[in-house]
């Protein structure tokens, strides 16, 4: 149960972890100054929007999302955010493409190679059908976590750690709700696909409560950074390298390297939501399927990372709160299957 348990946090944790959340650009577009409140907040939703999601999926031994989106939001509205969830992770995929590209471009690859090169492995990665995806994770996510938390923590040392929470200054708390709203709708497709290969409740449970409270904590951490950096961000497409611009530079090689994981892993779980769906209606090999979209996705890239972000990430959040407050409420609703 714990192994499965911790796997299944991993998966969560690697959807959420990606170009936008590594790379400080999408915490800095929703936090910033007065948001204590606001990442403890979120870190209570996104701990009961998980674990709604999972038992769900666990219990309806699902494979896709359709039958979640179903339970969630009934068959009326169910159509509608079908098309979102496509749309959301085809755009989202996107955007991490492009973070690719331009993250490889701090040690001189050229652009269109480092978009070349997260494409290619992404194919290979569905050569193993799902279980690549979350051995992947398993692997990659724990350094991940330990190496970003140890360069935050390393800098805010350097800084004295003067990280103070005032909370007559919490004005920015409503953000937490768009926050959650946008990272529901690719939870809910990666969650789906996984439901028929839960074993116990008790996985749930560690699932959620562990991914909520690792990402809520380094939220809160990265956060406080970047508002030490504040006056610089403006100067860099990822706002981590304003951290690092204290380091050594084999530091922001090595940093650059974990952030282009990131982004892989969540790029993969993009993939991984589309291929999923479209799977028992286009008779193809996964990773051919996932070839034809990536395909597809290369043009969009030329938008930019940041301007990608800037644009999209809040329209989703305000878009996707009606399927948060479906989440959040369907424990009160349907509590007899709860």
């Amino acid at each position: 149960m714990w192994r499965n348990g911790f796997k299944w946090m991993f998966l969560i944790i690697g959807t959420m972890i990606g170009a936008g959340y590594a790379s400080g650009r999408e915490l800095w577009e929703f936090f910033g100054a007065e948001s204590g409140l606001a990442i403890m907040i979120f870190t209570v939703l996104f701990i009961i929007c998980c674990s709604v999601i999972m038992k769900i999926s666990f219990r309806s031994e699902s494979t896709h999302y359709l039958p979640i989106l179903q339970s969630l939001m009934g068959k009326k509205l169910t159509g509608l955010y079908d098309m979102m969830i496509i749309l959301y992770l085809f755009s989202t995929t996107v955007i991490m493409l492009a973070g690719g590209g331009a993250t490889l471009e701090i040690i001189q690859f050229p652009y269109w190679i480092g978009i070349a090169v997260i494409v290619f492995l992404l194919v290979v990665l569905f050569l193993w059908d799902t279980k690549g995806m979350t051995s992947m994770n398993s692997f990659v996510i724990p350094l991940l976590i330990i190496f970003l938390v140890g360069v935050l923590s390393v800098f805010q040392m350097s800084m004295g750690f003067s990280i103070e929470i005032d909370l007559s200054k919490q004005q920015n708390w409503p953000t937490a709700f768009t926050f959650t709203a946008l990272n529901i709708l690719p939870l809910v497709a990666v969650l789906a696909a996984v439901g028929k290969e839960i074993k116990h409740e008790g996985e749930v449970w560690i699932a959620s409560i562990g991914s909520g409270l690792l990402l809520g904590g380094i939220s809160f951490l990265y956060n406080e950074s970047l508002l030490k950096v504040a006056h610089e961000i403006m100067l860099y497409e990822i706002p981590l390298f304003a951290i690092l611009k204290h380091y050594p530079y084999y530091m922001i090689l090595v940093m650059s390297g974990l952030l282009w994981t990131a982004i892989y892993t969540t790029a993969a779980a993009g993939v991984f939501g589309l291929v999923t769906r479209f799977r028992n209606y286009i008779k193809l090999p996964l990773w051919l399927l996932a070839l034809l979209l990536l395909l597809m996705m290369i043009p969009l890239t030329t938008f930019g990372f940041s301007n990608l972000i800037a644009f999209l990430y809040p329209l989703y959040g305000v878009l996707n709160l009606y399927i948060l407050a479906a989440i959040l409420l369907y424990p009160i609703t349907k509590r007899t299957n709860m």
